[in-house]
């Protein structure tokens, strides 16, 4: 028996649909919470927004976040990979766009952003509520092998290779982003010099804000790479493994058991896959055995290939000592 699904245009389509819907997130978030309030973030983002509010608006964001992201696209490319390299130009490109068009469609000085942002909400609202969006949208691009740029390439990069949370390593590098922001005279919307001790309230909620983008960052990949094993016991044991190995790509394992009621000899299989892959699985078995026993749990972690990487600091020197 053999069930065919083919996904794999279906599957470009929803990464790519994913990752639109990420920028989008992310862009309003600046657009509609951060920018109106003159907040500072961090990464290309972040410097771009510096430059803005330091030129009075004469250079939006957008032109300056894209130029910086081509320096570093090329280092995307080399440890990355082709096809990282190509979500990622997506996604900068719409981000940039995103960034400059947003803002003529929500200027600053709208009825809307008056209203809905400055009036009703202050600034530490606005930094937590723009802080969610940017980081839920930097969490969905990034899971779908997209990133909006700048310090998120670099996050990637160690990521590939250390043990460190891609969130973490961004809030590293945009702290002293952030810092240095103090240093640059800033002007508000209406062509006014942001007075110092604004500019200190200013780095404060910068660091409210990458805080809370890398604790949601963290967040969201981790729900989405989430695993699962499953112990599944069937008659048709054969034709579920052919299935789950045939058509979904996934290793299973066969056990063997016995029934301990009934005394009589039977065949497990155990198989390991993402949670967000549970739902297709569910219809492979559930078509070839509506009467499937199954039992779901989560794991910590899985690593192997089609897994994670196990990420370990080699030293030659350490190895070399040892006789």
């Amino acid at each position: 028996m053999s069930i065919k699904i083919n996904n794999s245009v279906g599957t470009v389509v929803k990464e790519y649909f994913l990752i639109s819907l990420g920028i989008i997130i992310y862009v309003l978030g600046w657009t509609i919470f951060l920018v109106p309030n003159n907040m500072v973030g961090g990464g290309a983002t972040g410097i771009s927004s510096i430059i803005q509010y330091a030129t009075g608006g004469a250079i939006k964001m957008g032109y300056s976040y894209f130029v910086i992201n081509l320096v570093l696209l090329i280092a995307g490319f080399i440890t990355l990979g082709k096809a990282f390299g190509v979500k990622t130009i997506y996604a900068i490109i719409l981000a940039s766009i995103g960034l400059n068009l947003f803002q003529d469609l929500i200027p600053v000085d709208s009825e809307f952003i008056h209203s809905f942002v400055l009036e009703n909400n202050n600034k530490l609202m606005c930094t937590i509520t723009g802080g969610i969006m940017v980081g839920f949208g930097i969490g969905m691009s990034m899971s779908q092998g997209g990133s909006t740029g700048g310090t998120d390439i670099l996050a990637l990069i160690v990521n590939k290779y250390r043990n460190v949370s891609p969130g973490r390593m961004i809030l590293v590098i945009d702290l002293v982003i952030i810092g240095s922001s103090i240093l640059v005279p800033s002007y508000s919307a209406d062509g006014k010099l942001v007075p110092f001790v604004d500019k200190v309230l200013t780095v404060v909620y910068g660091y409210i804000l990458v805080t809370i983008c890398s604790v949601v960052i963290d967040q969201y990949l981790s729900g989405s790479k989430q695993s699962v094993q499953l112990i599944i016991l069937s008659k048709k044991y054969e034709a579920i493994a052919d299935a789950i190995t045939r058509d979904l790509h996934r290793g299973v394992t066969v056990l063997d058991g016995q029934g301990w009621y009934t005394k009589e000899p039977s065949h497990v299989l155990m198989v390991l896959t993402r949670k967000t892959d549970m739902n297709l699985l569910f219809k492979y078995i559930k078509t070839i055995d509506p009467e499937v026993f199954m039992s779901v749990s989560s794991v910590m972690g899985v690593y192997g290939r089609g897994f994670d990487t196990i990420k370990v600091k080699t030293s030659e020197s350490k190895d070399s000592s040892i006789s």
